[in-house]
């Protein structure tokens, strides 16, 4: 029985690698532009780190989190994402003397969630923090750096940015009371699932997938009529800016994001090319977590990015790079082969061999890997310091002195 990887999980080569790789290039470029530092923090933590903050109630904790008991009976957890670690490695390391403070990370996270297209249990998120400044600037900081990042690996993608706010922590104390009341009237006509939040999370009702829940959602309280004078001019100035440098946005009530400590802004970069996982990228603002995770009462806000469905997204690369298709016909022109094919990686060529020594087997499998040139060398070769080079795609061939190699080849 041949052993697969375990369910939720993939490998990552060819095509997608390649596209990972260019993630890693565009999100490091960008990174640097806006002057952030970069963090890697262990793949694990206590638990205890992501309880409280996650929610104890929320689907995360309550259903997802790959949690054990390590040897010294102490509960640990592989991280269901990436905000909580790096802002306990920022309380751990005292980055938090020197505000504000501005850390990205790459990396896996994990969740035993449901496996389908765009979703994994095992998963890599990008992540961008911006640590102790309430400024609108921050909020509109975040989402440019995530919409340039998206336009550079995407173009003539349709991506949509959706932005609310979620006002501050009395505005959403008022409106979770209110979605209770409002829910209990629908009690019999709700989704199961949907039932179980209403008392203790019915905010993540209005998150909803099901289509009676989306029905009754349409006449749910609204956030807006709750918030705060501070938390609406917050979010007016947020829209403000993004207009300003024409940023296009839709404001959309139900947007709310998933784990509690979200406050004030909250936004999510959509694509309808996905299916039901239509989320590339989604953050806000988490002021008041940092104190939550035993540090001072630092503001912040970042978003985090699924690799993952970002690579689904982009079109395939095609690499241009120097190869050729060393073909040593015997084993007594190893040497020669040798000092050939050093020659040429020592001048950045790709030198592919397949150890065969067989001619006829060779320029099969050059041809099936799409070289277009192969370099063959045989006893001949050896005894008169020369190469030959085979045009894989016009089928000829010619005869070089080994002294020509680097103006034929490189």
């Amino acid at each position: 029985m041949k052993i697969q990887p375990v369910r939720g999980t993939h490998d990552l080569f060819g095509d997608q690698l390649l596209k990972y790789k260019k993630i890693q290039d565009i999100v490091n470029k960008y990174a640097k532009l806006y002057d952030f530092n970069e963090i890697v923090t262990p793949i694990f933590e206590s638990t205890d780190l992501f309880k409280k903050p996650l929610g104890e109630h929320s689907d995360v904790v309550l259903k997802e989190m790959y949690t054990f008991i390590d040897r010294n009976e102490s509960s640990l957890t592989l991280r269901p994402e990436h905000t909580t670690p790096m802002l306990r490695a920022s309380i751990s390391n005292n980055f938090l003397e020197k505000l504000p403070q501005k850390l990205y990370g790459i990396g896996p996270v994990f969740r035993r969630e449901r496996p389908q297209k765009g979703r994994y249990r095992q998963f890599n998120q990008i992540n961008f923090e911006i640590l102790g400044t309430q400024d609108a600037m921050a909020d509109v900081d975040i989402i440019l750096l995530a919409d340039s990042i998206l336009k550079n690996l995407c173009p003539n993608k349709k991506i949509n940015l959706h932005i609310n706010s979620l006002g501050d922590k009395n505005t959403l104390k008022v409106f979770k009371s209110a979605l209770t009341n409002y829910f209990s009237k629908y009690i019999n006509e709700i989704s199961e699932e949907s039932k179980n939040k209403i008392k203790t999370n019915p905010i993540r009702i209005l998150d909803s997938k099901n289509l009676k829940d989306i029905e009754i959602n349409k006449s749910a309280p609204k956030i807006a009529e709750f918030y705060s004078d501070f938390a609406k001019n917050l979010f007016e100035e947020v829209k403000e800016l993004l207009s300003e440098v024409s940023v296009d946005f839709i404001i959309d009530p139900q947007l709310v994001r998933g784990l509690d400590y979200y406050c004030h802004t909250v936004f999510e970069f959509k694509t309808d090319e996905l299916g039901s996982q239509d989320t590339l990228i989604g953050g806000g603002r988490y002021d008041g977590l940092i104190k939550l995770l035993g540090g001072s009462d630092v503001p912040g806000v970042g978003w985090a990015g699924g690799i993952e469905r970002i690579i689904m997204l982009m079109q395939n690369l095609s690499i241009k790079e120097k190869k050729i298709y060393l073909i040593v016909i015997d084993e007594k022109s190893k040497k020669y082969g040798l000092k050939i094919a050093t020659e040429l990686r020592n001048n950045n060529i790709n030198v592919y061999s397949d150890y065969k020594y067989n001619l006829k087997k060779s320029l099969s499998k050059a041809n099936q890997l799409n070289f277009q040139k192969a370099i063959i060398i045989g006893e001949d070769e050896v005894r008169n310091n020369t190469y030959i080079i085979k045009n894989l795609n016009k089928n000829t061939q010619e005869i070089f002195p080994l002294s020509k190699i680097n103006k034929e080849i490189v």
